[in-house]
């Protein structure tokens, strides 16, 4: 498909919390009247987003508490940083009965769920939505999360990684080869229901699980979900090229963008992979005004509630470094880091004389802005399509007061402009994405993906 022609994709980037993502303001005047343990007003944005023709909710997730920042937890709980966390795949299951199309990709690390069990999770919510789950496949960098779940300390970054292909493979294994297309019969006059010659134990043993026996669930329309991996390490990249079909990037500008995707094409070619088999999307966040003075404004009223508290202790957890005892107009340099890699690498990418400070990392904690008219954002969404980015993870600050706003201004500009869907796509959450490349797709993984090796025999092309 011509770059040029082609629709984006637009998922609403949160979390499960009382402020959202990382960043946002939980006491802004706009978000005050947002609850996020009240259900309604969760189905009320699901039902928006629906209406707008969203691609998906996508939910960041962690299992700890970001604690690193003065060796303690008191700021992140007082500050709301991602804390209280609620489980996404819980709302998920929640609010899909409220939806048709609308896609779920959530985030979960492979620390918090044996493979085993969430394997168990990952069928069940596929068969419930009818195929419109995705997962964020995420490697722990929490301390607190580690040790919670019964470890002395978090693994070093590469064999984080090394552990989340194991748990991947095992999830192939029984996702994709534990029961035959087949398999089930529902023979209500012989009384069966499975074919058991059709079902088979993995026997799976590697170096971090060992899981012997079959899967508890029979198959779903998708088998596995549609895979996500936010990564942009050399760890994180090899392993996205592998084994993902969606990229959440944080570039800081178009330029860093193309150059990281005509890395990754090349690295998908290396697996045997299509070019197309990945789609990227950007993490942005968007405010929007009737005219460009009132968005400015709005923006630096944004501003005035920001946190500088909740910012270092989130990215204190995230770099793994307790930025209380550093110089935030130090450089940082070739910064060495076991947590969170590739956002401090395009940091100092996009600067080549090492010249981004402490304080310069904690500003861009709400991510890149693109601050205008719905006109001047639509203009800025096709300057990134030309770089070849497939959409866009829009973030918001003031909770879903900026996302409505971005629902009711500019999705009618990038819909009239050819840039977004104004209807969804026939099929599986895999199935409606592709329409976004123009890549044939059904609603598993293609051959070219390694997960499809473990399909059963039987099942293979």
């Amino acid at each position: 498909m011509d770059r040029s022609s082609r629709r984006m994709l637009f998922t609403h980037f949160t979390s499960f919390a009382p402020a959202g993502p990382a960043g946002a303001q939980w006491d802004h005047p706009r978000a005050r009247d947002f609850d996020y343990l009240n259900l309604d007003h969760w189905i009320k944005l699901a039902r928006a987003l629906e209406d707008a023709r969203f691609d998906a909710f996508f939910w960041a997730d962690h299992s700890g508490v970001h604690d690193v920042y003065r060796s303690s937890y008191e700021t992140a709980v007082r500050e709301a940083t991602q804390f209280p966390l609620g489980d996404p795949l819980m709302l998920t299951a929640a609010l899909a009965s409220s939806t048709t199309d609308l896609g779920f990709a959530f985030s979960s690390n492979v620390i918090q769920d044996h493979p085993y069990s969430f394997a168990r999770k990952l069928s069940t919510l596929d068969a419930l939505t009818r195929g419109r789950i995705g997962w964020n496949i995420v490697t722990s960098f929490q301390p607190s999360a580690w040790r919670n779940f019964g470890y002395d300390e978090v693994a070093d970054h590469a064999a984080r990684y090394e552990q989340a292909e194991e748990y991947v493979t095992v999830l192939y294994k029984l996702l994709q080869g534990s029961w035959e297309d087949g398999a089930v019969v529902r023979d209500l006059e012989r009384r069966v229901y499975a074919d058991p010659s059709r079902v088979h134990p993995i026997g799976h043993e590697g170096e971090y699980y060992r899981v012997p026996g079959i899967h508890v669930n029979e198959p779903t329309a998708q088998r596995v979900p549609v895979l996500f991996q936010a990564g942009t390490s050399e760890d994180g990249r090899g392993f996205a090229s592998r084994n993902a079909e969606g990229m959440f990037m944080h570039p800081h500008s178009v330029e860093a963008a193309a150059k990281l995707v005509q890395d990754m094409k090349r690295r998908l070619r290396e697996n045997g992979r299509a070019e197309d088999d990945l789609v990227f999307l950007v993490f942005k966040t968007f405010i929007v005004g009737s005219t460009e003075e009132e968005a400015k404004r709005k923006s630096a009223e944004a501003d005035e509630y920001l946190s500088s508290d909740a910012s270092l202790a989130f990215f204190s957890s995230t770099i793994g470094t307790d930025l209380s005892e550093i110089d935030l107009d130090s450089p940082i340099g070739e910064l060495e880091t076991n947590a969170v890699q590739g956002h401090i690498r395009a940091l100092i990418d996009a600067a080549p004389d090492k010249g981004w400070t402490f304080r310069e990392l904690v500003t861009t904690l709400t991510g890149a802005r693109t601050v205008g008219t719905p006109e001047q954002i639509a203009d800025e969404i096709e300057r990134w399509r030309a770089a070849g980015i497939h959409g866009f993870n829009v973030n918001s600050i003031t909770g879903p007061d900026d996302t409505y706003d971005f629902l009711d201004h500019v999705v009618p500009v990038l819909q009239r402009r050819g840039l977004m869907q104004t209807e969804y796509a026939p099929g599986t959450f895999r199935e409606k994405l592709a329409t976004a490349t123009g890549l044939p797709a059904g609603p598993r993984l293609n051959e070219r993906h390694p997960g499809y090796r473990h399909l059963h025999s039987a099942d293979r092309g």
